[in-house]
């Protein structure tokens, strides 16, 4: 018989490279997200009503602030957003996935696990970055203004960088030791009990001696992070350093307690 060579039929047997596994994911992830209303809302909707809101209520109540109150919680407000998509989205989505049998079958699939979660933080960034570009323009229509400095785009990139692996570790951590409803009512619970008084919308300053603690919650961090980027155009080292130690933390609970059904 003629010998075959080889590359004679096509599609030939196998998985797609890594890197375009991961992609497809990615994309997949992102549809996903965009898709669910509840995941809209808390991804732009709650953080611009919170960025209109405090600008008013601080006109309203005569809060003082180093700097106006535009300029004070926009990036207070980013880092809401980068807490909510991060954080709350990411381990409701999770919850529901294992609840519905989604992880394991993705787990039986040609893509590695590591592949999966490489996926969905992509899923995290892109949408992130929408967030980042609708707030902005909204702030930007209501008279925030930054200069930013290379310290500060530096410092910028490893705030959403840190800040989204501190609070997805954080969120697959509960996403992956509760059932899903438990784990709906805790991320939105966590959720708004930070919002409110986790120092990451308004300035550690504003809550008196308590501040210097809520400093080092990854909350408080993230939103100390972020004024120090755009309100002195400065690289955050020790925001960044709390971060850090968040997203270690995170990943080690989530490696030893996360379970895929």
């Amino acid at each position: 018989m003629r010998a075959i060579s080889r590359g004679t039929f096509t599609p030939r047997p196998g998985s797609a490279p890594l890197s375009r596994q991961v992609l497809a994911q990615a994309r997949m992830e992102t549809r996903l997200l965009l898709r669910n209303g509840e995941q809209v809302l808390l991804a732009v909707v709650i953080p611009l009503i919170v960025l209109v809101g405090g600008i008013v209520a601080a006109k309203k109540v005569d809060l003082e602030f180093s700097h106006s109150a535009v300029d004070t919680l926009t990036p207070g407000v980013l880092a809401l957003a980068v807490m909510s998509t991060s954080f709350t989205s990411l381990a409701i989505a999770t919850g529901f996935e294992r609840r519905y049998g989604v992880l394991k079958r993705l787990g039986s699939s040609p893509l590695p696990r590591s592949g999966l979660l490489a996926g969905k933080v992509g899923a995290l960034l892109f949408v992130e970055a929408l967030q980042v570009l609708v707030i902005g323009i909204v702030a930007g229509a209501l008279g925030w203004t930054w200069n930013p400095s290379a310290a500060g785009l530096l410092g910028l990139l490893g705030c959403i960088l840190l800040g989204t692996a501190a609070f997805a570790s954080l969120g697959l951590f509960l996403a992956g030791v509760l059932r899903a409803e438990a784990t709906l009512a805790a991320a939105n619970l966590v959720y708004l009990l930070l919002m409110a008084g986790g120092a990451v919308v308004f300035p550690t300053t504003t809550y008196g001696s308590f501040g210097s603690v809520l400093a080092w919650l990854p909350s408080g961090a993230l939103g100390n992070g972020m004024r120090t980027v755009f309100l002195d155009s400065a690289f955050p080292a020790l925001p960044l350093l709390v971060l850090a130690a968040w997203a270690v933390l995170g990943t080690i609970l989530t490696a030893r307690t996360f379970k895929w059904e």
